[in-house]
């Protein structure tokens, strides 16, 4: 494996952390008012008080307040940025099929979706919102699923190709019934953490295995060899 898939390992660990964190930390300065039931994530990065209507899952506008909006857009730029910068960097960890392609481009368009959410609010450009939203969804659950299929006959993705497959069909399963609004106990905020939460995950768990696999320098020739 190149040394490169340790790099892209590390942007996929460190930008799907820092953006838990993010999301905590402003939801801390929402304040009680905030739901994880109720209340969408992109909530959170509304840069005024005020109604939004438009969104994906809802008949009706809600009000929205997030002081440390800043924090919450930043941090969702900077993990679509590192997304696509891992994608770069994990080709060799595949093996070389259209499926790794596909799948790659797919986990590279939802990184720039994640980046188009934290450019548009809700509140700015509710349009170009749903759009950047929708794209990193559907980009996530179909990119799993579409991987999973590029481990098949790799000894090193032992044990995870079931388990990325798993992912990308919870992330499209929870994706359907939200845009279908049923929602039931989990709240529209509730599934559309169930969207997000699989991806997230799954670029942890899977950037810590490739961080475990070994590198393999490039071979060189000496000079004493050549003579």
């Amino acid at each position: 494996m190149h040394r490169s898939v340790h790099h892209g390992a590390i942007l996929l660990v460190f930008g799907s952390l820092q953006f838990i964190v993010a999301m905590i930390v402003t939801q801390t300065g929402y304040g009680s008012s905030y739901s994880l039931t109720q209340n969408y994530i992109s909530d959170l990065g509304a840069t005024t008080c005020g109604t939004v209507s438009g969104l994906v899952g809802t008949s009706g506008g809600h009000y929205v307040c997030s002081p440390w909006h800043d924090v919450f857009n930043v941090s969702i730029i900077i993990l679509g940025l590192l997304i696509i910068l891992a994608v770069l960097l994990l080709r060799t960890a595949f093996p070389a099929r259209r499926s790794r392609t596909i799948g790659l481009v797919l986990l590279a368009l939802a990184g720039a979706g994640a980046i188009g959410v934290g450019l548009f609010p809700e509140n700015v450009n509710i349009d170009a919102h749903v759009i950047a939203s929708t794209i990193a969804f559907v980009g996530s659950a179909f990119a799993l699923g579409v991987l999973g299929l590029a481990m098949f006959r790799d000894t090193r993705w032992d044990g995870f190709r079931a388990y990325t497959m798993l992912s990308g069909l919870v992330t499209l399963v929870a994706l359907i019934l939200f845009v279908a609004k049923t929602d039931g106990a989990l709240g529209v905020g509730g599934m559309e953490r169930l969207i997000v939460a699989p991806i997230l995950l799954w670029a942890i768990v899977v950037g810590l295995h490739l961080e475990r696999i070994p590198t393999f320098a490039p071979r060189t020739i000496s000079k004493a060899s050549t003579g």
